[in-house]
Formats: structure tokens, sequence, C-alpha cells
């Protein structure tokens, strides 16, 4: 058995100040660097916690109807422009800047579609490894989920990895929703289908 952290959308435009800014966003990206820090302290496989650290970000060239260019998004299905490739908006938040080089690997999601949960997404070192194949290979069984947003790309990775069939316990004190209803709701499916919420409150 082999565990992996797995971080989703630390980002500035999910971070107050951003274009779709989710409030504790930027706590969310904090922690998850002490997270990284306090179990991973010299990138090395001894007695810490985790075999693996990934992250994933939105990275989008032309989502079509995922942004809204024209009208006003819906909030349901069509967004404000964010986290377009190459843009300040898509860089990792900057508390979680120092940590970058203990992660192991990026996966981008949705350069022309959508893509909510990190499973929809490549490896940056190929552009071609899924998620679920990357941490096959590296012996992966349970994961440790935070990020951002709760009730939209926590809940859409934490939902494929769970049918995926990995173990997954949701690091709730490492994630930030946009709104109480729709996140309280996230949190009640996830738990409902298998996930293990862990932390503060919990």
């Amino acid at each position: 058995m082999g565990r992996a952290l797995l971080l989703v959308d630390l980002q500035n435009d999910f971070c107050e100040g951003g274009s779709m800014g989710v409030e504790g966003g930027a706590a969310v990206a904090a922690r998850a660097a002490e997270r990284v820090l306090g179990d991973r302290p010299n990138h090395e496989f001894t007695d810490h916690e985790y075999e693996a650290i990934a992250l994933t970000a939105d990275w989008h060239h032309d989502p079509g109807s995922h942004w809204a260019t024209e009208g006003a998004p819906d909030f349901v299905t069509s967004w404000p422009v964010h986290c377009a490739a190459d843009t300040a908006g898509a860089d990792f938040h900057a508390s979680f800047q120092p940590v970058l080089d203990r992660v192991d690997e990026v996966f981008r999601k949705g350069a022309h579609e959508a893509a909510y949960s990190g499973f929809e997404g490549f490896a940056v070192r190929d552009g071609r490894t899924g998620l679920a194949d990357w941490l096959r290979q590296r012996g992966i069984t349970d994961l440790d989920v935070g990020g951002i947003a709760t009730d939209h790309c926590v809940r859409a990775t934490v939902l494929d990895a769970l049918q995926e069939g990995f173990a997954v316990r949701l690091l709730v004190d490492t994630i930030a929703g946009v709104a109480p209803g729709t996140t309280a709701a996230a949190l009640s499916e996830m738990t409902a289908a298998g996930a293990r919420a862990t932390g503060p409150g919990s």
C-alpha cells in the first residue's frame, strides 16, 4: 500500500483576488504547503507519510462554452475566464510556490474543455500520462486530497478517484468551497461515495 498527496487547483484565479476567487483559497494554499513541508522535508523516500505528491491545474487554451466570453456566466456550466494558459491567474498561489520543487508531477486539465476532475488531466512532463496511470505506476492505493474548490474540482476529482479504486481521505482543513449549500452537498456526496473526511471537525 502506498499513499500519495493530491492537491487540486491551488491557483491564483481560485484564490482571493482571482477571477473566480474562493473565500479561504489562500489559506488552503498555505495549509497545503505546510502539509508538504511537514510530511516531506527532504524530498526523499524515507519515513514520511507520502510516497508521491501531485498537483492538478486548470490550464485552459480555448475551453469553449466553459468560459462565458459573451454574456454573463451561469456559474453552473459557464464561468468567468480563468486559468488561461501561461497567465498569472493559472500560476500556483504564492503561498504554495516555495514548495513546488517538492512536487513530483503536475497534471494539467481543460485545454479545450471544462475538465473539472484531475483524472482528466495529463502529466506536464510528457503530456500523455493520465493521473490514474501515474499513481498506479508508483504503487499508490490511497490518496489524501485537498484543494479548491470543494464543490467543483475537488468533488469531481474525489469521485473519480473512488471510481478508479483508490481509497480517499478528504483533508477537510485543506479545502475551500464556492458556496455553503453546494459545499455541504459535495461533502455529503463524497463521503457517501466512500471518501473518509479527516481533520478538524470531521
